[in-house]
């Protein structure tokens, strides 16, 4: 599952970038050969079909360099610089890749059909194709730029669903949601001050959004020091995605206490609550658009998360979810009783989960 994100990461570049570099050779290419044929005696060099075999191939090796640069900038420079700072070092660095690929490629296709073509030191610099091939794979990189950057803000399951205005009316669904929510943060608050806390927070959302994916979870909202996660019903039964995502940031926030104690002085303990329902989703707003939830489970969730504290537990569940669930294969449940919840008529049978 570690190498599992940065592989699709690289077999989207790999399609974006072949799909581009296709679309290229086709612009500058197809109905060429029979222009020239018609209206001068030139010729291309190559086949238009080679034309489209080696953009394709360009495409491949371009995508790969993309996605290990993206992961590997993610990973040395994403919290210490600029967004802007980052995209013109990439852009340097993605400039130096382009000369050096297109300087291969013209040698490999010099020597196949033995025609002496611009290719010494230095031909870039006056070379029209190359600053025309140069100046679309900076549009294309802002469009692939562009794209990820909305997907990273919305979420990938909520851009989707955005780009393809599914909630442009409200739609009724069952999700899952998770009120995930930061022990005793008042008092870490108070010990670290404002700004280190701010950087205890991002740690700690940083090590939840890397459990995310496995889990097929989305991120509803982040507000202070809370998380609100959502599934839809057969992403999250399927596995016990919704309860096993908890534990495994549990276990996540573990591997790195040695970071914690020496960084903030503290660790960082999470508590959370679980329910599933029937509630509306909508796109709201226009300067700024997202998807909004409306319904009873939401603040149900937040008020079964709220009790954690009460009964000194990580982690609630409503029966609701127990009931279409598999949690009790894996872990231990214990009933706490028909609860009443703070704004519901009535109570609700709430359960403990920990793990075996």
């Amino acid at each position: 599952m570690f190498l599992k994100r940065p592989l699709l990461s690289t077999l989207k570049a790999i399609v974006f970038w072949m799909f581009a570099f296709f679309i290229y050779a086709f612009i500058k290419y197809n109905g060429l050969e029979q222009e020239l044929k018609v209206y001068t005696a030139e010729k291309l060099y190559l086949p238009v079909l080679e034309y489209y075999k080696y953009a394709l191939i360009l495409g491949v090796i371009i995508g790969v360099c993309h996605a290990f640069i993206e992961v590997l900038f993610d990973a040395v420079f994403g919290k210490r610089l600029a967004l802007g700072l980052i995209m013109l070092i990439k852009a340097i660095t993605y400039f130096i890749i382009i000369v050096a690929l297109l300087s291969f490629f013209s040698v490999f296709i010099e020597e196949l059909i033995d025609i002496d073509l611009h290719n010494e030191r230095g031909w870039w610099y006056k070379n029209l194709f190359f600053w025309n091939t140069i100046l679309y794979f900076i549009l294309a990189f802002i469009v692939f730029s562009l794209l990820k950057i909305t997907n990273d803000k919305f979420g990938s399951g909520v851009f989707i669903n955005m780009l393809l205005g599914t909630y442009k009316k409200p739609k009724e669904e069952t999700r899952i949601l998770m009120f995930l929510d930061l022990k005793d943060s008042t008092t870490i608050a108070e010990q670290l001050g404002h700004e280190v806390y701010s950087k205890f927070i991002q740690d700690c959302f940083s090590d939840l959004n890397s459990v995310l994916n496995k889990h097929e979870a989305e991120v509803y909202q982040y507000v202070g020091d809370e998380a609100v996660l959502s599934w839809t019903t057969k992403k999250g039964f399927r596995k016990n995605n919704a309860v096993n995502l908890f534990f495994t940031f549990i276990k996540e926030l573990k591997k790195r206490e040695a970071h914690y104690a020496k960084t903030y002085n503290t660790i960082p303990e999470f508590k959370a609550g679980i329910h599933c329902g029937k509630l509306m989703i909508a796109e709201v707003g226009t300067i700024k658009k997202e998807l909004a939830y409306h319904g009873d489970v939401i603040n149900t969730a937040s008020r079964i998360q709220g009790l954690c504290n009460s009964y000194n537990v990580q982690l609630l569940v409503s029966q609701e979810l127990l009931e279409r669930s598999l949690i009790t294969l894996k872990y231990k449940v214990e009933l706490l009783g028909d609860i009443p919840l703070k704004g519901k008529a009535n109570a609700l049978l709430i359960y403990s989960v920990t793990e075996n």
